[in-house]
């Protein structure tokens, strides 16, 4: 049945008919596939702070983790430390600082900037007795910019003023000369640490795309069109088959109702 001209026409006419189907889902998937994939954000040309960020407002979704470079003077013991900081894969401590960044015309803005990192607390409390005794001069600073993080409650309630975040807030309220100052409302952490600190894993930031679902359900559908070519063919084949079953079956049940006795039946009658 199957192997007769006219169902072999149409076979090859569903294969085909399938292979296009196929076809166009794989490139609705192709394209779901590349919208989703992970874009690194063309962060890591150094751009000035100045282009990038304006103080005492929030930092836009582009200047997130960007590199940036600037002329500041670090501010002698006004340096913090924070606990709990993880660094590839390790906890340990940051050395935060206070840097008078130079705004132009004698304009200062207040800025936060990780020094980098120490495995424990006595360490970084060395490194930070270092800083508070380096005179203060100003200097070129390149570094990420990162965004503010919210303050939180010291694990330690012995004490208080123990900090695990770059709160700008809460820094602020800590240094010294700041009343009145404009201030950056981010951090950056320094690509170059300290003398005796380690360099803080500051990544680029990645900005995962989502999935284009739409096209995906296209993808789909055109898997299924590609399926209902060949079940189409093959439904048709059957319902043929059936019928020129039933048909063989109507002719041999009529074949077998009119035998030899019906014949001399007829005959005698024509005789009479």
């Amino acid at each position: 049945m199957m192997l007769r001209p006219r169902w072999i026409g149409a076979l090859l006419f569903a294969l085909a008919l399938a292979a296009g189907f196929a076809a166009l889902g794989q490139w609705q998937l192709e394209r779901a596939i590349e919208s989703g994939k992970a874009v690194v954000a063309p962060t890591e040309s150094v751009l000035p702070l100045a282009q990038v960020a304006k103080p005492n407002g929030p930092m836009t979704d582009k200047s997130v983790g960007q590199l940036v470079e600037f002329t500041g003077t670090f501010v002698a013991g006004d340096e913090q430390l924070l606990y709990d900081r993880i660094n590839f894969g390790k906890t340990g401590w940051w050395v935060v600082s206070h840097v008078d960044v130079d705004g132009g015309d004698g304009h200062r803005i207040a800025l936060a900037v990780a020094r980098g990192w120490a495995p424990d607390e006595a360490t970084a409390k060395s490194v930070m007795a270092q800083l508070a005794e380096q005179p203060e001069a100003p200097q070129k600073i390149v570094g990420r910019l990162l965004p503010d993080e919210q303050p939180q409650v010291p694990d330690d309630k012995k004490n208080p003023t123990a900090m695990k975040t770059v709160g700008v807030g809460q820094l602020y309220n800590l240094w010294t000369g700041v009343d009145g100052m404009d201030v950056y409302n981010a951090y950056v952490v320094d690509r170059t640490p300290a003398a005796g600190l380690d360099t803080i894993d500051s990544p680029p930031p990645i900005q995962q795309a989502e999935l284009n679902w739409l096209n995906v359900f296209y993808a789909a559908e055109w898997i299924i069109f590609a399926g209902f070519a060949i079940f189409l063919w093959y439904r048709l084949v059957r319902d043929a088959k059936q019928r020129e079953d039933e048909e063989r079956e109507l002719a041999a049940e009529a074949a077998a109702g009119s035998g030899p006795g019906d014949g001399a039946r007829a005959h005698a009658g024509n005789v009479e």
